[in-house]
């Protein structure tokens, strides 16, 4: 992976990056278990996908290949989770 502007701020502040998405999906998931039906599921979706690239990204420059497969597949079901609170699925 290239070293570009963005990769070299992401990788000079990876350590709050990383809490900051750990922090965000802790929130997310606390959110559907406090809230159940009645949480705002775009909402969740959408911040949960955003952590996930978030810690994508992270894992994809310190070259950590179960949390880039674990992440990326957030990213997905995200997406999926944001089609069909948006009722396009």
């Amino acid at each position: 992976m290239p070293i570009t502007r963005s990769n070299r701020f992401v990788l000079k502040n990876i350590k709050h990056i990383e809490m900051t998405g750990v922090l965000m999906r802790i929130f997310s998931f606390s959110l559907v278990s406090w809230l159940g039906p009645a949480s705002p599921f775009m909402f969740v979706w959408v911040f949960n996908t955003i952590d996930a690239v978030m810690l994508s990204w992270c894992s994809l420059l310190k070259k950590d290949a179960a949390y880039t497969l674990l992440n990326t597949f957030w990213i997905l079901v995200g997406i999926i989770g944001i089609l069909r609170a948006g009722g396009w699925l």
